[in-house]
């Protein structure tokens, strides 16, 4: 799959957000290595707390599905801007060399890994045992 139809299933996943309060659309698509995409958008509520972001809903999702390895991930907004610190947080449990596609409402996007996004991580082995 390409980075330009990975980033229109986000265009589309983004036009399901739920933004009443910040008005603040985001989509996502997620490529798994199975080849199966998963889409995600961003559902907002009165309580900011118990909202949820696109990506980690497209992972969230994949996962319930029994996904545990990613190729790709899309996230679209107006703007252009990059997931949060929450979502690269999620992203990095399943690799830092998932490549990651940031674009705006245009289609105009950047391209960078986990790692980049996340540097030094914090990962399952920095846990004691």
């Amino acid at each position: 799959m390409t980075p330009e139809e990975l980033i229109g299933l986000a265009q589309e996943a983004r036009q399901r957000a739920y933004a009443p309060y910040s008005h603040f659309a985001v989509g996502a698509a997620l490529l798994a290595r199975s080849g199966k995409v998963y889409s995600g958008c961003n559902v907002e509520n009165v309580s900011y707390g118990l909202s949820i972001c696109a990506e980690r809903a497209a992972v969230f999702k994949a996962v319930s599905e029994g996904e545990r390895e990613f190729e790709a991930l899309a996230v679209v907004t107006s703007c252009g801007g990059s997931p949060c610190g929450a979502c690269r947080q999620v992203l990095a449990e399943f690799g830092s060399d998932v490549t990651v596609y940031v674009a705006d409402a245009e289609g105009r996007y950047r391209t960078f890994t986990v790692e980049e996004l996340l540097p030094e991580a914090f990962m399952p082995e920095d846990l004691p045992r």
